[in-house]
C-alpha cells in the first residue's frame, strides 16, 4: 500500500489513534489528527505525536475533509456522525486503524472477536503461539495496536488480535486466515441500535474469507449457529453441550477434539487455574485454534494449564480477615458479571455500576440467586440497576458516591468467609477512561484496607 504525499486524516487521539499518526508518518502521508477533546486534555498526545501531524482540537469542522484522501477512524468514534456521512457522500475512505496495519501485513492473522471472552482467549492463544514459533505479536484491545508493531513483520510473523464490534464497523479488506466469534450477547447496543446490527458487525470478521480459511464458531451460542450459511470459511466449532462429529468438545471433565475422524483427549478441567466455566468455552477455541495452527499437543497442555487468566477478569486480589477480594473491571456488560457472579463459591457482596449503555440488567440480578448478600453500586447507572434490582426481588441494595466509598461500604458488609466482587456490569467511561484504570483504582483501595 502506498502511503506517499496521499493526505490522511486520523480521527481520536487514543492509543490506536496515536499509533496509526505515527505509521503513517513513516510511510510518508501528509497526517492531520483530530480529537473533539480540547488541547489542554491532551498534552500528553501532542508530546507524543510531536510534529509528525497536524493536529486539530474540538468539534470537527467539515473543512478537514477538503483533499483528504483517507480517514483513519478510532474505534471509539461512532461511524453515525454527520461529518463521517459527508465523508462517505464525498467517497472519501473511512477506515479502522486494524485495517490501515492489515494493508501492510504479509504473515499469518489469527482474530478473534465475541462479546466476552476476547482478552482471556487472545492472551492464551498468544502464549501457546510463542511457545512454538519464534516470531509472534498480540495486538488490538490489548497488547499493542496492530499499527505499531506492522512494519517489524514479515511472512513468517503471526499475529494474534483481538478484535472489538467497533473495530470491526470499519474494515475492508480485513481478513484472517483464522478467526473466532466466542459468543454474542447484548451490549453496545447504545451504539449499534439493534440487536440484529451488533450481530451483523461480529459476523463481518468472516467476510473476507475464504474456503481455505478457518472460523472456530461457538455451536452453542444460536446466534452463531444462524450465521452458518453466511460465512465461506471452513466452519470448526466448539461446544460444551454437543460431542461434535468435528470440533472441540466436553465428554464429562474431559475436553476433547474430533478432527479427521480421530477423537483425542487434551486435558482435564480440573487441572485448569481460571476460575468460571466460560472459561472451559474459552480453553476449548484456543485448543481449536492452536490445532489448526499445527502446534503439537503437548505446548497446548503445558500453557493452558500453567496460564492464570488476565488481569481484571475475576482476578483474584487479597484476602482480609478471611474476606477475598477479586477484581472484575473487565465485566462491562451484564452478560460478562453473570460469569463473574457464577464464578464465585463464597457468599458475595457485589459493586457494580458504571457507564449507561442501554443495556438489561434483569438475566444478571436473576442469576444473583442466593449466592450474593448484598449489592453496592456506584456510578452513572446506580439508580437504574436499583430499579431493575427492586422489580426482580432484590431489595439489599446500597448506593453510595464513587468506587472508593463502595469498597469501604462492602467490608463493612462483608463476614468471614465471604467474597467481594467488584463485576460492574457497565463500562467505565463515566468515571475512568478504562476498565484497567477502575480495576487499578479498585485494588488500590482494597489493598489500603489492609494497611
Amino acid at each position: 500500500m502506498n502511503c506517499e504525499g496521499k493526505n490522511v486524516l486520523v480521527i481520536g487521539l487514543a492509543r490506536s489513534g496515536i499509533a496509526a499518526v505515527k505509521l503513517l508518518y513513516q510511510l510518508g502521508a501528509h497526517v492531520t489528527a483530530c480529537d473533539n477533546q480540547s488541547k489542554d486534555n491532551l498534552k500528553e498526545v501532542i508530546i507524543e505525536i510531536n510534529d509528525r501531524a497536524k493536529l486539530c482540537f474540538g468539534p470537527f469542522s467539515t473543512a478537514l475533509l477538503d483533499n483528504t484522501d483517507l480517514i483513519i477512524l478510532s474505534p471509539g468514534v461512532p461511524t453515525d456522525l454527520d461529518f463521517l456521512q459527508l465523508a462517505h457522500h464525498r467517497a472519501i475512505p473511512v477506515w479502522s486503524e486494524l485495517e490501515l496495519a492489515y494493508r501492510l501485513f504479509n504473515g499469518k492473522l489469527i482474530a478473534i472477536t465475541g462479546t466476552n471472552g476476547k482478552t482471556t482467549t487472545t492472551t492464551l492463544v498468544g502464549d501457546i503461539m510463542k511457545a512454538h514459533y519464534d516470531d509472534v505479536y498480540i495486538v488490538g484491545n490489548i497488547g499493542l495496536p496492530f499499527s505499531e508493531i506492522v512494519l517489524n513483520t514479515d511472512e513468517n510473523t503471526i499475529v494474534v488480535a483481538e478484535v472489538s464490534s467497533f473495530q470491526l464497523e470499519t474494515i475492508k479488506e480485513f481478513k484472517p486466515e483464522i478467526c473466532a466469534i466466542l459468543n454474542i450477547t447484548p451490549d453496545h447496543l447504545n451504539r449499534h441500535k439493534t440487536m440484529e446490527n451488533y450481530i451483523e458487525t461480529k459476523r463481518k470478521i468472516t467476510k473476507n474469507q475464504k474456503e481455505k480459511d478457518i472460523a472456530i464458531l461457538n455451536y452453542d451460542d444460536q446466534h452463531i449457529r444462524n450465521m452458518r450459511d453466511h460465512i465461506q470459511a471452513k466452519q470448526f466449532y466448539f461446544s460444551r453441550d454437543y460431542r461434535l462429529g468435528e470440533g472441540v468438545f466436553l465428554d464429562k471433565n474431559k475436553i476433547k477434539v474430533n478432527l479427521h475422524q480421530e477423537t483425542f483427549d487434551i486435558l482435564d478441567i480440573n487441572q485448569l487455574q481460571i476460575l468460571g466455566e466460560h472459561n472451559i468455552e474459552n480453553v476449548m477455541a484456543a485448543i481449536a485454534i492452536a490445532i489448526h495452527m499445527n502446534v503439537p499437543k503437548p505446548i497446548i497442555q503445558k500453557v493452558i494449564t500453567s496460564f492464570k487468566g488476565v488481569e481484571h477478569r475475576i482476578e483474584y486480589v487479597t484476602s482480609i480477615h478471611n474476606i477475598n477480594f477479586y477484581n472484575d473491571s473487565k465485566a462491562t456488560n451484564p452478560d460478562a458479571a453473570i460469569k463473574g457472579i457464577e464464578a464465585m463459591v463464597r457468599p458475595t457482596v457485589l459493586i457494580a455500576g458504571g457507564m449507561d449503555k442501554g443495556s438489561d440488567f434483569t438475566h444478571w440480578i436473576q442469576a444473583f440467586n442466593n449466592k450474593v448478600k448484598y449489592l453496592v453500586l456506584f456510578g452513572e447507572t446506580k439508580y437504574i440497576i436499583q430499579k431493575s434490582a427492586k422489580e426482580n426481588g432484590f431489595e439489599n441494595v446500597i448506593i453510595v458516591r464513587d468506587l472508593e466509598e463502595a469498597v469501604r461500604k462492602s467490608f463493612e458488609l462483608a463476614q468471614k468467609g465471604d467474597a467481594i466482587l467488584l463485576s460492574p456490569a457497565c463500562a467505565s467511561w463515566d468515571m475512568y477512561k478504562s476498565y484497567e484504570v477502575r480495576g487499578n483504582i479498585f485494588k488500590d483501595f482494597v489493598v489500603s484496607l489492609g494497611e
